[in-house]
């Protein structure tokens, strides 16, 4: 199949030509298919004010055909949906904000590669991968903004999602704020329900450096 780089701001040169795909890709998708007309551009690529160096992305790329899935990871101590577009998603439990959670959001598969009427195994590998990165970085949490569809469909994967607070309805659909734990425990039964053996992840030429949060005031200077 094909392997999930991880992609970030030590190593995003490398990566030029694979992330202006997946930016048009996330176009054809997310307006051309679902129609979420607030994100449409004329240049043909979906970038948001989260698309920030401090955003990690984690793409699926197939040798020879370029990239067939992916997703993003936005850390939660720099501005990312939930804090700043949909921060009444969390109206009951605290906003939540620490190094050790990022925010999820712009999973993909593209239609070549999905499996109608099955589970579609392109989508496993780049969950597989969410889980990977994140339990190699020590994220023990990702915080979601998404329909409420994704809650039995995340609890299935043994990623305990939890509700931060009361759902909104917005352009006819349900949206829910969650948080999801990243645990070897979720990173088995999602392989196992995806039949994939061992790790998904490409190597890392240049690894990723998680600044502590005690560090982050130097960070963000």
């Amino acid at each position: 199949m094909f392997k999930v780089h991880a992609i970030h701001a030590g190593n995003r040169h490398l990566y030029e030509e694979a992330l202006d795909q997946h930016h048009r890709i996330r176009h054809d998708i997310y307006v051309g298919e679902r129609k979420w007309m607030d994100l449409e551009r004329p240049d043909g690529r979906e970038i948001d004010q989260f698309d920030t160096d401090k955003a990690v992305y984690l793409l699926g790329i197939e040798p020879g055909k370029g990239v067939v899935g992916g997703s993003r990871l936005v850390p939660t101590l720099e501005p990312h949906l939930m804090s700043d577009v949909f921060p009444s998603l969390a109206n009951v439990r605290d906003l939540p904000r620490a190094s050790g959670i990022f925010e999820w959001t712009r999973i993909f598969v593209i239609p070549a590669r999905r499996e109608g009427g099955r589970l579609c195994k392109a989508a496993g590998i780049i969950y597989c991968g969410i889980l990977e990165f994140c339990l190699s970085q020590d994220i023990r949490q990702i915080s979601v903004v998404c329909e409420a569809y994704w809650i039995p469909r995340l609890i299935g994967l043994g990623w305990n999602p939890a509700l931060l607070g009361e759902p909104i309805v917005k352009d006819g659909m349900t949206i829910v704020g969650i948080t999801c734990d990243m645990t070897e425990e979720a990173l088995d039964k999602t392989r196992a329900i995806y039949e994939i053996a061992g790790s998904v992840m490409a190597p890392e030429i240049v690894p990723f450096i998680r600044f502590p949060e005690a560090d982050h005031a130097a960070y963000i200077a």
